[in-house]
C-alpha cells in the first residue's frame, strides 16, 4: 500500500493544479509576502488554502525548489533562499508564470535544434538575412529603444535558416509567449550595467559565428546555453 502510494505521488500532476499553487507561492515570494529566509506554510496548510491533495502541493514545491527558490530543511520545513524579478508579474498575469518557465523549457529543446540544423543547411540568403537581424539588434540595443521585436527577428531568422518550415511556423505560433520572456529579459537588462548588456549582444553573436562556421554541435550549444542564462536572468537573478 505505501509503495502504491509514493508510485501514486511521483507521478506528473495535471498543470491547472499544481501550476496554482506554484503560481501563487512564486507571486508571494516576489511582492515580499514569503520573505526570503522565511518558512513557507506546511503541506497540509497550502492543501487546505487551495482544496487540493497533499502530492499537488508536493509537485509544486518539487518545481520551486528546481527552479532554485525555496530549499527544505528536515524536520524544520521549506524556506525560501531566492526572489525571482519583481518586473515577472508586469508582463504576465500571475497565472502565466508557469508558462513562461515552461516556454523557455521548449525554446530550448527547439531553438537549440533549429540552430544546429541551421549550420549545416543554411543557404547565402539565409546568412546575410541573419546577419541583417543581428545588426538591427546592435542598433536597438545602442539606442536602448526597442529591441524586443529585433531579438524575435533573430531567433526567426535562425529558425528560417534551418530550412525547415515547421521550425519557424512554430516560432511564429508561439511568438506571443516568446515576447513576453524577451521583454521581460530586456526590461530587466536596462536596469544592469551596459557590460551586462553587451554580454547579451555576445551570445547572439557567438550562434551567428557558430552558424556561419557550420559548427552544429556549437551552435546547438551556445543556444541552449543563451536561452538557460535568459531564464535564469527572470528567476535566479543573478550575474548570467
Amino acid at each position: 500500500m505505501q509503495a502504491s502510494r509514493r508510485a501514486e505521488e511521483s507521478k506528473p500532476l495535471k498543470g491547472a493544479l499544481n501550476d496554482r499553487v506554484y503560481d501563487y507561492i512564486v507571486s508571494q515570494i516576489v511582492v515580499g509576502a514569503f520573505a526570503l529566509n522565511a518558512r513557507l506554510p506546511t503541506e497540509m496548510q497550502l492543501a487546505e488554502r487551495f482544496s487540493v491533495s497533499r502530492p499537488v502541493v508536493r509537485q509544486a514545491l518539487r518545481r520551486l525548489k528546481d527552479d532554485g527558490l525555496v530549499v527544505s530543511r528536515q524536520g524544520a520545513g521549506t524556506f525560501v533562499v531566492r526572489r525571482p524579478a519583481h518586473q515577472v508579474f508586469s508582463f504576465a498575469a500571475v497565472g502565466s508564470v508557469a508558462d513562461i518557465q515552461k516556454c523557455f523549457a521548449f525554446r530550448m529543446a527547439l531553438e537549440s535544434e533549429a540552430a544546429a540544423i541551421a549550420a549545416v543547411e543554411h543557404d547565402r540568403e539565409a546568412l546575410d538575412r541573419l546577419a541583417q537581424t543581428l545588426e538591427a539588434l546592435e542598433r536597438a540595443l545602442k539606442s536602448e529603444t526597442g529591441g524586443i521585436d529585433e531579438d524575435i527577428a533573430f531567433h526567426q531568422a535562425v529558425a528560417a535558416a534551418s530550412d525547415n518550415r515547421f521550425f519557424l511556423s512554430t516560432m511564429t505560433a508561439i511568438a506571443s509567449q516568446i515576447r513576453v520572456g524577451i521583454g521581460l529579459n530586456r526590461s530587466l537588462t536596462l536596469e544592469q550595467p551596459r557590460s551586462r548588456r553587451n554580454a547579451v549582444q555576445d551570445e547572439h553573436s557567438a550562434i551567428y559565428s557558430a552558424i556561419t562556421a557550420r559548427d552544429a554541435d556549437e551552435a546547438r550549444r551556445l543556444m541552449h546555453r543563451h536561452l538557460e542564462k535568459a531564464r535564469l536572468r527572470i528567476f535566479e537573478g543573478g550575474e548570467y
